[in-house]
């Protein structure tokens, strides 16, 4: 069980920054997996006051703020029309509505964790995270970094034109997933985001110039056997670390034939 000890509604970044430097306080969002947790808080931060709730677009990129819902991002239009629907089918699997309309985009992303939906369809994006202190990162790099006691203001995600497709593979449809995988070419570059290996999502670039001529049935089975090949994977009560380099083949040879935009039938034959 979770015990908070006292719960502040913050005025300002610079005061939950000050309040969040001792280890005993939180920033606390939606609360759907800190609650979880068996521990005791002694300062819960709220960052509710500080509208960070709202998704701004320019004709250059959208800002989303850390207090953004996941169930904001999955209904937004234009974030859906620049991804090609994505980012909505990246969200419309974590668990159900209710929970989507509570967790927040800056507890999934500050959260790194391994079976984050959100961090490997934005690490598919030109995307940088802008921290209070640290200010801008750009998401791969904060990716890798430890946790600190920094905070998340918000994503930026910059309006590179390109093509984008989201796949994943759960038990269930609400379940966690067993692999996630995004799939982006921006500026003639070719990247594949693999997540839930169960470790965090990582990302690899088409260094082979194995697309370099276009994506084909061809192509786009030799570059998937290449990313499984370069992808470490491990067990757990989802799936063997066997069974995760197999599905990391699969749906990266899914999402890059999606890319390539080769009908589902030509898929099915090129499997």
């Amino acid at each position: 069980m979770l015990t908070i000890q006292n719960y502040v509604r913050a005025q300002s970044l610079e005061q939950a920054y000050e309040l969040n430097q001792k280890k005993s306080s939180r920033i606390i969002g939606g609360m759907m997996w800190l609650k979880m947790q068996n521990n005791t808080v002694n300062t819960a931060i709220d960052l509710c006051d500080l509208g960070l709730d709202t998704i701004e677009e320019t004709e250059d990129a959208f800002s989303i703020g850390a207090m953004v819902t996941l169930r904001a991002l999955e209904q937004h239009p234009g974030l859906n029309t620049y991804t090609q629907g994505a980012v909505k089918r990246a969200m419309e699997s974590i668990v159900g509505v209710q929970f989507r309309n509570m967790a927040t985009v800056g507890g999934s992303i500050f959260g790194r964790f391994g079976f984050s939906d959100v961090l490997t369809v934005f690490l598919a994006m030109d995307t940088e995270v802008e921290m209070f202190h640290a200010g801008r990162i750009p998401l791969e790099q904060f990716a890798e970094m430890p946790q600190d006691r920094d905070i998340l203001v918000r994503l930026i995600v910059k309006k590179k034109p390109g093509r984008f497709a989201y796949e994943s593979m759960r038990s269930t449809r609400t379940d966690l997933p067993t692999l996630t995988c995004a799939a982006s070419v921006m500026d003639g570059e070719h990247r594949v985001v693999l997540g839930a290996r169960p470790m965090r999502a990582m990302v690899l670039r088409d260094e082979e110039g194995l697309l370099r001529e276009g994506i084909s049935l061809t192509s786009a089975h030799t570059f998937a056997v290449w990313a499984a090949e370069h992808t470490p994977t491990d067990s757990n009560v989802r799936g063997s670390a066997a069974y995760r380099t197999r599905l990391a083949r699969v749906l990266t040879e899914r999402a890059i034939l999606e890319l390539g935009g080769l009908e589902q039938g030509e898929m099915e034959d090129g499997n």
